[in-house]
């Protein structure tokens, strides 16, 4: 059953843009944006500190973007949906989106009134996929079914090749991580909050395969991602 009030938290790294999606949501009496977020980082701190219905987010984020936004979200909060908010269509960010544990997709240039729609679908617990998003979907899906298995082994190890790409704050995380920085430490030094290191550190476990920062330090100087202390 959908709620009276949908809360949502709205995630828009365009000030412009955001603002113009707040003045037209906020204009739906059982629709209410409790919270705002320009990066991908401060979205994960408000999902911890509201009640949310919905997340609207937008992919092209600062810092580990929108995919990976989606994905540490969905982790922490399984139930919780999430709209994708984009200008881009790319298949292979299409299938980006599904793997995260998005439930739904909508371009940018979408008439408000299917973006109203599309919150309140996703919000109720199902799932909304712009049209060419479905027959791209469709497409991938059907080429899948005819492929052998080497061929998709050797995707999925692309995929995670691709996912192992560190972003050059994460690089510097790591880095100070190697030297043994506490999450207060890593925070003073570069000027964020100790709950984006957190974040971070938890993005770069995740793409190095490794479950404690120890390991993901020993991963990243065996791949030559960062020089070795000795």
């Amino acid at each position: 059953m959908v709620p009276s009030k949908i809360k949502i938290l709205l995630v828009e790294d365009d000030e412009l843009f955001r603002l113009g999606l707040q003045v037209r949501l906020q204009q739906e009496e059982n629709l209410e944006i409790v919270a705002e977020a320009c990066d991908g980082e401060t979205a994960i701190e408000l999902v911890n500190s509201y009640q949310l219905d919905v997340v609207l987010l937008d992919i092209g984020l600062p810092g580990i973007g929108g995919v990976e936004t989606c994905r540490i979200i969905k982790q922490n909060y399984p139930q919780l949906p999430v709209l994708i908010l984009t200008s881009h269509s790319e298949q292979s960010l299409l299938m980006q989106i599904i793997e995260a544990g998005a439930q739904g997709y909508c371009l940018k240039g979408i008439n408000p009134e299917k973006l109203l729609l599309a919150l309140r679908s996703v919000a109720s617990g199902a799932s909304w996929w712009d049209e060419k998003a479905t027959q791209e979907i469709r497409f991938t899906f059907a080429a899948r079914a005819q492929s052998n298995v080497s061929v998709i082994k050797s995707s999925v190890a692309q995929n995670i090749s691709a996912q192992n790409i560190l972003t050059h704050r994460e690089q510097e995380i790591l880095i100070l991580i190697a030297e043994n920085h506490t999450n207060q430490q890593i925070a003073d030094k570069l000027y964020i909050t100790p709950g984006t290191v957190r974040v971070h550190v938890h993005a770069i476990l995740h793409k190095l395969g490794a479950s404690t920062r120890t390991e993901a330090v020993t991963i990243a100087v065996k791949k030559g991602m960062i020089p070795s202390s000795n």
